[in-house]
């Protein structure tokens, strides 16, 4: 079950969910990300060290056992999740950009992802090592970057339509999405009660990524859409890849390292949607005040 899960039902279901998104771009999204190359190195920089940083003194201070110390510092090591798409497309962010950071962080996750886990490994274990097999990265890609391509030429082709099932297949996605996390719980529920003391780590790393997303890009005056976009992109990461990776035989066949990604999986979208609700509000509120 966990195994079907993790190898069809999530990667369909946020396939519908990328399809979606892609009913809502054009080209010209992207063009004008490529002008603002500042904004995808802040995040790229925030993603890949400034997050492995912080987890790693997170999972000091908390004391966590070997084998949840490595799976944390595998879960901040992983890259951008697709859902962070849907939540930067639900709350005003430049999905654009996400789209873009994802496909970027997920090339970069050969590279960075194993030094990481390898590091963690002779840190908290004494030895072993791992290697990030190039499968698992055109996975990523396949369900990013097709869907998106598939919903972008419908709406190139049939603008109209297009327009009339963006909001039905939004709701359709955040239907397909629960409905994939609930199955998550119930396939991986033997392994996650018996990592609770991990979850104030996994909620503290949602809340600082999420921060650390949206508020260094702002300080280097980086637009607020895109610092959202940032923000959602640095916030939410790719569990089902790091329970993959913890999980798979190849790697590091550890179902105790895929605990803290099974419950961040299950926790991130709580940090996430309170993040971006207060982030609309603040919004709102600005655009309704009366000048003067």
């Amino acid at each position: 079950m966990a195994n079907f899960l993790a190898t069809v039902l999530l990667p369909v279901a946020l396939g519908v969910v990328m399809l979606g998104l892609g009913l809502s771009l054009t080209v010209a999204d992207f063009a004008r990300v490529l002008t603002y190359p500042k904004a995808v190195l802040i995040a790229l920089a925030c993603q890949v060290v400034v997050l492995p940083v912080i987890c790693f003194l997170l999972v000091q201070a908390f004391g966590l056992v070997p084998g949840l110390a490595v799976g944390m510092m595998l879960l901040a090591a992983s890259p951008g999740g697709t859902t962070a798409n849907l939540f930067s497309h639900l709350f005003r962010g430049d999905v654009a950009l996400n789209v873009t950071l994802t496909a970027i962080n997920s090339v970069l996750a050969v590279i960075t992802l194993p030094i990481v886990v390898n590091l963690a490994l002779g840190y908290f274990v004494g030895g072993g090592a791992i290697g990030l097999q190039l499968d698992k990265v055109l996975q990523v890609f396949a369900i990013v970057l097709v869907p998106v391509a598939i919903g972008m030429l419908i709406r190139r082709l049939a603008p109209e339509f297009a327009e009339r099932m963006s909001r039905p297949v939004k709701i359709a996605s955040v239907i397909v999405l629960v409905l994939a996390i609930a199955a998550a719980f119930v396939a991986n529920a033997d392994i996650v009660f018996d990592g609770l003391a991990v979850v104030p780590v996994a909620l503290l790393l949602s809340v600082i990524s999420l921060l650390i997303g949206y508020y260094v890009p702002r300080l280097a005056r980086i637009d607020r859409p895109q610092a959202i976009a940032s923000a959602m992109e640095i916030g939410i990461h790719n569990a089902v890849l790091a329970i993959t990776i913890a999980l798979s035989p190849a790697l590091l066949n550890n179902e105790e390292m895929a605990i803290p990604a099974a419950i961040y999986g299950l926790l991130m979208f709580v940090p996430a949607a309170v993040f971006g609700y207060l982030l609309t509000r603040s919004t709102s509120a600005s655009v309704d005040r009366p000048a003067g």
